[in-house]
């Protein structure tokens, strides 16, 4: 990886942290659903970067912002970490086995059911321990979990096409 493109990860995962920050200052209907808008910038992060990189923003976002907002190493930081973890690799995973097949918006969505399916995992194994409480709450989660995956795979794809035209007008001049 070239010296610029580390501070384009780093710029990338700043912008994830800000993004986590803001939404954790928005009221939730219900306490744990967020809308994950800093996916927004690990879509974008594997589109440009691949893998590896989109795999950095996510850890760095998950421990600083546990780190900024006091739940490193609680119930939140754990279920963050399990569902960044689980749908940066399922999308890169996806995206390395089908090249070009899927845009930022199918992507998305990819990841935010692989997010949702590890943090439902994790909380039955740590947490609740029943999984009729885990049945009971996995339609409402996949339900809203696909409303926000595509909410911010749109604005992913938006993204995308911005950064990919300026670049285009960049080199032709």
């Amino acid at each position: 990886m070239q010296s610029a493109d580390k501070y384009r990860i780093a710029l990338l995962a700043s912008y994830a942290i800000a993004l986590h920050g803001l939404e954790a200052l928005v009221p939730s209907p219900i306490p744990w659903l967020r809308l994950g808008l800093s996916n927004i910038i690990t879509v974008i992060t594997l589109f440009f970067y691949g893998i590896r990189p989109a795999l950095m923003v996510t850890m760095v976002r998950i421990v600083l912002g546990s780190l900024l907002l006091g739940t490193f190493l609680g119930p939140a930081f754990f279920l963050s970490l399990s569902g960044g973890l689980a749908g940066t690799v399922s999308m890169g995973i996806v995206m390395t086995l089908f090249p070009g097949s899927f845009g930022p918006l199918g992507i998305s969505l990819i990841g935010a059911l692989f997010h949702n399916i590890a943090q439902l995992s994790v909380a039955y194994l740590l947490f609740v321990g029943k999984i009729e409480a885990i049945l009971v709450v996995l339609p409402f989660l996949l339900a809203a979990g696909t409303v926000t995956g595509a909410c911010n795979g749109i604005a992913a794809r938006y993204l995308v096409r911005e950064i990919e035209a300026a670049h285009q007008k960049k080199e032709n001049g």
